[in-house]
């Protein structure tokens, strides 16, 4: 398993479209066999705060997710609308057990 948590500023006035281009990308992303999680997150009290937190039940699924249409096509879309780059940080989860993960073979 891998988590990964990517941090993402955008300038105010891609607010709007940033969120449409995400949710895009997210919705495609959740259909990914390697897939667990694919949440996106926005900061209370800072609106042009965003997290995305990516579960993949493998390195080679996170790789997978980086070459689809979909995440190529949001990359594209929103490199202009980021304040500053996207801040990617890869975690191992040691809690809940990954015995207690739902596989998608399971």
């Amino acid at each position: 398993m891998i988590v990964a948590l990517v941090s993402i500023r955008v300038k105010a006035e891609h607010l709007e479209a940033f969120i449409a281009a995400t949710l895009e990308n997210a919705r495609h992303s959740v259909q990914e066999a390697g897939v667990a999680r694919f949440d996106f997150i926005q900061q209370e009290d800072d609106p042009t705060h965003f997290m995305l937190i990516e579960v993949f039940y493998s390195p080679e699924a996170q790789q997978a997710h980086r070459e689809t249409a979909h995440y190529l096509a949001w990359r594209e879309t929103v490199a202009e609308m980021l304040a500053e780059p996207r801040v990617g940080v890869r975690y191992l989860p040691l809690f809940p057990d990954q015995a207690l993960w739902k596989y998608p073979d399971a």
